[in-house]
């Protein structure tokens, strides 16, 4: 059996990484979590795609004030971006296929989150839905910074590494 194919340190490490410096202070929805999950599904294989992400996200979550009825929907949110990293780039190191798939992340941790904040906090009326999202704009601006910043870092760093220190776990490249 292929170690490289199987275990992958490179890309648990870099993963662990990324969850570590959630707990890092930052402003309000600059996270490396979006960039993180979009990151160990490119790169982590099998269950540990899935796993490590949520495993990271249960550990910290208590460290940074915790759960809210929000939880699950974020959570969901952030599994999707996994899916999307095993589905659109596992086998990819272009910075604009990679830049793209974020932004689609991003907006879809922007909607379903959001959605999860106004089954929680808002009145359950299109009224309350529509100003649930309008007072999450401004917060989408960093959710996008963040997730397009730390993507680059671990896409970057896993691309870099993987060419000077650990070979296995490089991605091929496509003809």
């Amino acid at each position: 059996m292929d170690q490289g194919k199987t275990v992958r340190p490179l890309a648990l490490s870099l993963t662990v990484a990324g969850a570590i410096l959630r707990l890092a202070p930052h402003p309000p929805n600059f996270a490396p979590v979006g960039g993180m999950s979009l990151y160990a599904g490119a790169r982590l294989r099998g269950w540990q795609a899935f796993a490590l992400p949520l495993l990271l996200m249960a550990v910290t979550d208590p460290l940074l004030g915790g759960y809210s009825i929000a939880t699950p929907f974020v959570y969901l949110a952030f599994m999707i971006n996994v899916w999307m990293g095993r589905r659109l780039l596992r086998s990819s190191e272009s910075p604009m296929r990679i830049g793209g798939v974020c932004l689609a992340c991003s907006a879809q941790f922007f909607a379903i989150s959001n959605f999860g904040t106004w089954i929680g906090w808002y009145a359950h009326t299109w009224a309350g839905l529509a100003l649930c999202y309008t007072q999450a704009i401004p917060f989408f601006g960093r959710t996008l910074a963040a997730d397009l910043l730390y993507s680059g870092v671990l896409f970057g760093l896993h691309a870099w590494l993987s060419r000077t220190l650990r070979t296995a776990e490089r991605v091929p490249a496509i003809a």
